[in-house]
């Protein structure tokens, strides 16, 4: 089966639209009924249309604003980060948009610190088997992506500066309480997204093959990244094979499990997070 054939793309469709149900059922019938706020752009709309409503005579949903608020991050990551990628992620934002107008909102919550945790976990499995998938929930991950790309520097530099504005926003505008629970829902958060998928910027690769000449090809064919092939010799079987070895940024992580499994199934492949590179590392 090709990479880019149609039951792929299908397959893909399919779990970005399971991970927007996931993410706006965690917002209606968990965070905005604790009056507890998302991470990242989710946030910012959920938190906007709260104020809209409340200090203005105007009526504007959290869905929508999700909505208007990717357009210009759409267009961003199209030129920068690539075509592919954020067409999934723009499906992906207008599937969850339209969901938050078609799930109903839960009316009352009596146990706050519940919703917090559930509202987190439940979001966090969205936006992990997202990203597990090829694609993004749109929003923060495009700017964070391009931020880092343009300084190098960590993503989650990025991440912290945004919640850190909506947990402020939040308490000084609704009560220091609300704030204190979404900081307990943003790392249930993490922490799941970290057991799903990565929050790690760069991984390096290291994969042991027997195909390595065929691997190499199907990798440059996909990707724009150096490899470094090292020979390598088994100590049980004796049998002498190639190494190689890659960087990879997170968003090329699928891209690179499903070239493996199509070349070389039974090859042996070890991920690990990349602290820090020096040298050459291609950004764009």
């Amino acid at each position: 089966m090709k990479i880019n054939s149609l039951s792929e793309h299908i397959k893909k469709l399919v779990i970005v639209f399971i991970g927007a149900i996931l993410n706006a059922f965690a917002m209606n019938y968990f965070l905005k009924p604790a009056n507890v706020y998302a991470s990242g752009f989710t946030g910012i709309s959920q938190l906007l249309s709260k104020i809209i409503t409340q200090f203005t005579p105007l009526n504007v949903s959290t869905g929508l604003l999700l909505f208007l608020l990717n357009i210009p991050v759409a267009i961003l990551g199209w030129k920068k980060i690539g075509k592919m990628f954020t067409l999934y992620s723009f499906i992906s934002v207008v599937f969850m948009s339209l969901l938050l107008e078609i799930i109903p909102i839960q009316q009352s919550s009596n146990d706050i610190l519940l919703y917090s945790i559930f509202g987190g976990v439940i979001s966090a499995a969205g936006v992990g088997i997202t990203l597990k998938f090829g694609a993004s929930t749109g929003g923060l991950d495009i700017i964070a992506m391009v931020l880092s790309r343009m300084k190098d520097k960590p993503v989650g530099n990025y991440f912290f500066i945004l919640n850190a504005g909506i947990i402020i926003t939040a308490g000084a505008v609704y009560g220091w309480d609300k704030a204190l629970y979404t900081l307990l829902s943003l790392y249930a958060s993490t922490r799941v997204i970290d057991a799903i998928h990565t929050r790690f910027q760069k991984l390096t690769a290291m994969i042991v093959t027997k195909k390595s000449d065929e691997l190499k090809k199907a990798i440059h064919g996909k990707l724009v990244r150096g490899i470094t092939m090292i020979p390598v010799k088994g100590a049980f079987s004796n049998e002498e094979r190639q190494m190689l070895m890659i960087v990879i940024t997170r968003y090329e992580l699928y891209d690179l499990e499903h070239i493996i499994k199509e070349v070389d199934p039974q090859a042996f492949t070890n991920i690990v997070q990349t602290t820090a590179i020096f040298g050459f590392f291609r950004k764009d």
